[in-house]
């Protein structure tokens, strides 16, 4: 018995401090179970901040420039003489940074009309993979400048705050699979000046476009823009834009045909006057080279 209180003690120490360790060990599995994964967000909605001529959701990423060229030529039902439309051009050149991963700031200048415009866009939600968010959504306030001498040159009181229009857009968009995307774009314009004291300042418009990825690099893309009645006044359209996007490494080119000659959104949304019905469709071309500025980062997972 002398012999046997130690062992006994032994004994004891041993099962207590193996129970001591189960528990420690249920306690562990038990918070791993409650803590929640990290959140997957879907990545690459859309290929592009553009659908064709619209704004999509999607962002520069932080400390990347993206540059961009525009190119519009004429309408086909310019017929053989004009080489159906490829003799007539316009162009917009626009420079893009990603201040942040979600806000980004752009600027840029069209021939049509000598239009200078400036933007700020903010991501407000991210769609996850998981569909806890189900929406991405992004914010977009922009303001034009007309520094056309035409206008300038009438009889009427022509300032400089005349020139501008602002925009507001809300961009709402979702990933249904790696193949879909699809977005609404309501939109508010106000025009500081219009052509007739009958026109209305104020443009209301609802706008929904789409990607179908086809291939690991190639995708259809369209967009449509409603214009709410009151909003305009004939022979202005509502602005239509069907077209392919190429992903050829940092590049991304997007080949469309549209009935708008404008490329911001006061010109297609307001003032697009072809029609497709008619021939009115110009063919046109966006190129996107992005650079990086920052350390290279790694993105989650995500699709």
């Amino acid at each position: 018995m002398r012999y046997l209180s130690p062992m006994l003690l032994l004994l004891v120490g041993l099962t207590t401090t193996l129970a001591t360790l189960h528990a420690q060990d249920d306690l562990l599995s038990a918070l791993n179970d409650t803590t929640p994964p990290p959140r997957e967000y879907t990545l690459a909605t859309f290929k592009s901040t553009r659908i064709i001529s619209g704004h999509s959701i999607e962002t520069v990423s932080a400390r990347h420039l993206d540059f961009r060229i525009s190119h519009r030529f004429g309408p086909l039902n310019g017929g053989a003489y004009n080489f159906f439309g490829l003799d007539q051009a316009t162009i917009r050149l626009g420079l893009e940074y990603g201040i942040s991963p979600r806000l980004m700031l752009g600027i840029g200048r069209s021939s049509t009309e000598k239009t200078f415009d400036g933007f700020v866009k903010y991501k407000l939600l991210r769609q996850t993979f998981s569909n806890e968010t189900p929406l991405s959504v992004t914010v977009l306030g922009a303001t034009t400048l007309n520094s056309s001498l035409g206008r300038a040159q009438t009889e009427r009181d022509y300032r400089f705050d005349h020139r501008l229009t602002h925009v507001a857009q809300l961009l709402l968009a979702r990933k249904f699979s790696e193949q879909l995307s699809v977005q609404l774009m309501p939109t508010y314009l106000h025009r500081n000046l219009v052509e007739l004291a009958t026109d209305a300042n104020d443009v209301w418009a609802l706008g929904i476009g789409g990607r179908m990825k086809v291939t690991r690099r190639m995708a259809l893309t369209g967009e449509y823009y409603y214009v709410l009645p009151g909003s305009t006044r004939a022979p202005y359209q509502n602005a239509l834009a069907l077209g392919i996007d190429i992903e050829t490494g940092g590049h991304v080119f997007q080949l469309h045909f549209t009935n708008s000659l404008g490329m911001v959104e006061p010109l297609f949304i307001a003032r697009t006057t072809d029609r497709w019905a008619d021939g009115g469709i110009r063919f046109g071309f966006n190129i996107s080279r992005t650079f990086n500025l920052g350390p290279r980062q790694t993105r989650a997972g995500g699709w």
